[in-house]
């Protein structure tokens, strides 16, 4: 009987001994639950192509623009137009029309201030208050060689405001008011060398002038339309308003 008791304690003893081991070795190797932070996964961010499209960032070096990332970007692009871009396909306050292949053009505002698009500031979209040269070309205000400064931007000469004096034709045409070198009525000219000549070959000259030939009187469709007082006119065949009508001052 005491034989038998050792037995069965000897057993527990050997069970014992055995389940501690087997714990300790699923420690060492990791085989319990792990407590601490999971190890971060890795994810792979691939680089998105940089393309001219709204919301894309540039960078200026000279004449030339460049897509870069918007954090080194100068300008952002905020409308993609034809080349050259239609009446209204680039927003107001365009900075700079940039050509970018495939008979497209990009329309770009620069981040910060001063900004060529406001009126005046020679560059971006053509609209009233912008100063432009004979070739249509938009110049800054504050500089010289400019021809006149446009009161309206419309598809046809017919749909200019009446207070248009002149007109030139870029894309569209650009009805012009006073300013810059454009005849006025009540300016004075020197005599041209034939009575055939373009409107901006008119040489304007003060009315205290010993050139002072003629004073203008109005500007009109036909000779028939000329006021009264008005005895010459000069014709520019092509423009707007071609006739302009004359009071002579020396004969």
């Amino acid at each position: 009987m005491i034989t038998g008791i050792r037995m069965v304690v000897a057993l527990l003893a050997t069970i014992a001994i055995v389940s501690g081991v087997v714990a300790a070795a699923l420690a060492l190797t990791g085989g319990g639950a792990r407590t601490g932070s999971p190890e971060p996964s890795m994810r792979v961010v691939s680089a998105q192509p940089l393309r001219w499209s709204p919301g894309a960032c540039v960078r200026r070096s000279g004449d030339r623009y460049d897509l870069t990332g918007c954090d080194s970007g100068q300008s952002e692009v905020v409308a993609v137009a034809a080349d050259p871009p239609g009446l209204g396909q680039c927003p107001d306050d365009t900075d700079d029309v940039v050509r970018i292949g495939d008979a497209r053009t990009a329309c770009v505002r620069d981040f910060r201030a001063p900004h060529a698009g406001v009126p005046g500031g020679g560059g971006g979209v053509l609209r009233a208050g912008d100063c432009v040269a004979l070739d249509g070309r938009e110049r800054p205000c504050s500089r010289p060689g400019w021809y006149g400064r446009a009161i309206a931007v419309t598809r046809e000469a017919a749909g200019c405001p009446a207070a248009t004096l002149d007109t030139l034709t870029a894309d569209g045409v650009i009805c012009l008011g006073g300013g810059g070198r454009v005849l006025e009525r009540g300016m004075c000219v020197s005599r041209p060398a034939r009575d055939v000549v373009t409107r901006s070959a008119i040489t304007r000259v003060a009315c205290s002038s010993g050139r002072a030939w003629a004073q203008v009187r109005s500007f009109e469709a036909a000779p028939a339309r000329c006021p009264k007082g008005a005895d010459h006119y000069l014709e520019s065949r092509g423009a707007y308003r071609p006739v302009t009508c004359l009071r002579l001052r020396s004969k």
